[in-house]
């Protein structure tokens, strides 16, 4: 009776959001691998997949696509990091945050997706390659916004890749985004490129609308417009100088049209003064790494 209620014991353990979120990843790509079998995967795929020809008729697929892999080697990363990456932001971020996040982040990049593929179809009129022939899948764009993300909580923190390469949280995403690029330069453009989607709709959230946990004066802020977390942190130094200058000028308009909730001033480059925004990003850095201290001392302890 122990052995049975162990892993229901686990599963109840697991926070709702990412227990939900997983096991419909299980379900929606069981399906897909059945209909695979049945030989009935390219009919259904209009259905279940993102295709930019068909999408607007099946407008749910901007979302619910993320939960098919279409191949068991995409299955099992998806199920190796993004359960554990949720089940750790969830518990940090709360339930109502961490399925905003997953939510923008999925949609937000499967629509510039969308619409990327369209322009592309514009520009050659080739119908067959970039509306049907593209099918977006998969949680690429969630993963490396959850790198993003950790990025933000933990960049110092040492990690090891598949056991053998040792490197910091901070060097994962432009890692997955060099991975990308050059997939996408020798013609794998779907859906690789998604990745290249999924980095910049995690930064400009966690940048400017993740809500904050734990202010008190002066209402809430959102968030984290430190430098260290700035659009130039996450690019060479000889591109600072021009990364600056655009950012200056669409953070302006952005401001302007009120398309981002005011902070008082924002440090995107050397032209802005720094705020007290970055004191409470550091603060929530910190208590980031206590909490995943006392989670892996919670863990060591538990473990038989």
């Amino acid at each position: 009776m122990a052995v049975l209620s162990s892993p229901l014991v686990l599963i109840q353990s697991i926070p709702p959001v990412t227990r939900a979120f997983t096991a419909a990843t299980v379900l929606s790509s069981a399906l897909y691998a059945w209909l695979w079998w049945k030989g009935l995967a390219s009919d259904a795929s209009h259905y279940l997949t993102l295709v930019p020809g068909s999408s607007l008729f099946t407008p749910w697929t901007f979302f619910t696509s993320a939960f098919v892999e279409t191949s068991i080697f995409e299955f099992i990363a998806t199920l190796v990091f993004v359960p554990a990456a949720l089940k750790y932001l969830e518990r940090l971020w709360g339930s109502v945050e961490i399925a905003k996040f997953i939510v923008v982040s999925i949609v937000a990049s499967n629509i510039i997706a969308f619409g990327f593929n369209w322009i592309e179809f514009i520009a050659t009129g080739n119908a067959d390659l970039f509306l049907y022939g593209m099918r977006y899948h998969g949680q690429m764009a969630l993963q490396i916004a959850l790198l993003v993300a950790f990025t933000q909580l933990i960049p110092e923190h040492q990690v090891q890749v598949m056991g053998v390469i040792k490197t910091r949280v901070k060097s994962l995403p432009m890692a997955y985004l060099t991975l990308s690029t050059v997939l996408c330069f020798v013609g794998f453009q779907c859906p690789w490129i998604i990745i290249q989607f999924g980095w910049f709709v995690g930064w400009i959230y966690l940048r400017f609308y993740k809500k904050n946990a734990g202010d008190s004066l002066g209402g809430s802020t959102y968030g984290d417009r430190s430098e260290t977390f700035s659009l130039i942190s996450w690019f060479p130094p000889f591109m600072h100088y021009p990364l600056t200058l655009l950012g200056n000028f669409v953070y302006s308009l952005a401001t302007r049209f009120h398309l981002i909730p005011v902070a008082g001033a924002d440090v995107e480059g050397g032209n802005y003064s720094q705020v007290p925004g970055t004191a409470r990003a550091e603060a929530e850095r910190r208590r980031a790494m206590a909490l995943k201290a006392l989670d892996q001392r919670l863990a060591n302890n538990s473990s038989p």
